[in-house]
């Protein structure tokens, strides 16, 4: 059974850095698109960044550019979001979603076939 679970959510402050990790069971994230998406209480749930089995990388929410970075690491099939400078307006449960790769699918919530139960993340002081 393939499985996502995310970790690595909690309180921080305003500036500060966190780093999610999304490990994979019953399956090689490698073959995947993953995506880590977000949700604010009261919002929908938005596209953060995307990472394909080549690697290409797109970020989709324009707020964090230059802030969040995702990254693999095959040899723990983990895939990763580095969070710096983080504010208030990061707050959310953030998740990592995946699908097998076809034409046409990239980086939306309703392209993905499989997700995490989410983290919380808290920004404030």
């Amino acid at each position: 059974q393939f499985q996502l679970v995310e970790s690595g959510g909690g309180l921080v402050q305003p500036g500060g850095s966190l780093r999610l990790s999304c490990a994979a069971s019953g399956g090689t994230l490698e073959y995947y698109t993953i995506g880590w998406f977000r949700q604010a209480p009261g919002k929908e749930r938005e596209g953060v960044s995307c990472i394909s089995p080549g690697g290409r990388v797109t970020n989709i929410a324009d707020s964090v550019q230059g802030r969040f970075t995702i990254s693999r690491d095959s040899a723990k099939n983990t895939v990763y979001l580095q969070m710096n400078s983080l504010k208030p307006e990061d707050t959310a449960i953030y998740y990592c979603a995946a699908h097998t790769p076809t034409l046409g699918r990239w980086c939306t919530a309703g392209d993905m076939d499989y997700w995490g139960k989410g983290t919380l993340i808290t920004v404030s002081s």
